[in-house]
């Protein structure tokens, strides 16, 4: 495959959203490649109808290992429908969230374990690695601040859980970064909104600048 998969993570309330939105108000004229974007969970019809069961706030009986087979599940029609093709057609993907996400909510948040949730994913993907990954880093209270504020009646079923359980899957993304030091780049999301679209587009270009024109 000739295209590049580079994914977006943080805890939530991070902005990987609204950053991606403002990436792509200009960096589609600036790179080779066509520039895609797509989400998870979802992405996808079948995604999108797993994503609604996954997140919906009613479903407070889900088992810990329901919820990680259902990202991984997902996931793996995600990338068979829309990733891969894409990469094959020579694009660049954007991707908010993607495995990262699982290994630190369900593998240390839900105490499933890294290597577990690691093992069910790689299945789901055949082993598809992003060329790189930005992390939005943010204090947890910080960030479900954020999303009280801006939807107070809407969180989703992860979103409301305690600020305990976002504490462990913030300490579940310092591990994976420790893991994966090379792929995975830290970006200050606690700075204003121009200065993260800033500092995002730098470490593109400083790792990956064969993309560029």
């Amino acid at each position: 495959m000739s295209g590049y998969l580079i994914t977006f993570e943080g805890p939530d309330g991070a902005g990987k959203t609204t950053i991606i939105n403002e990436i792509m108000k200009t960096f589609p004229n600036e790179v080779k490649h066509p520039v895609i974007v797509t989400r998870e969970p979802g992405g996808s019809k079948i995604s999108e109808t797993i994503r609604d069961i996954i997140l919906d706030p009613n479903n407070k009986e889900m088992d810990d290992r329901t919820e990680a087979l259902l990202y991984a599940a997902q996931r793996g029609q995600h990338v068979n429908e829309v990733i891969r093709p894409a990469l094959k057609e020579n694009k660049i993907v954007f991707s908010d969230r993607y495995i990262d996400s699982s290994l630190a909510y369900q593998g240390v948040g839900r105490e499933l374990g890294i290597n577990e949730v690691q093992m069910i994913n790689d299945f789901a993907t055949d082993h598809l690695t992003p060329d790189l990954t930005l992390f939005f880093d943010i204090d947890p209270a910080q960030g479900l601040a954020r999303i009280e504020k801006l939807r107070p009646d809407n969180e989703d079923r992860l979103e409301q859980e305690k600020l305990a359980f976002h504490e462990k899957v913030y300490r579940g993304y310092q591990q994976i970064l420790k893991k994966y030091p090379d792929r995975i780049k830290v970006v200050d999301a606690s700075a204003p909104i121009s200065d993260v679209v800033e500092q995002s587009v730098k470490i593109i270009r400083k790792q990956l600048p064969e993309i560029f024109k």
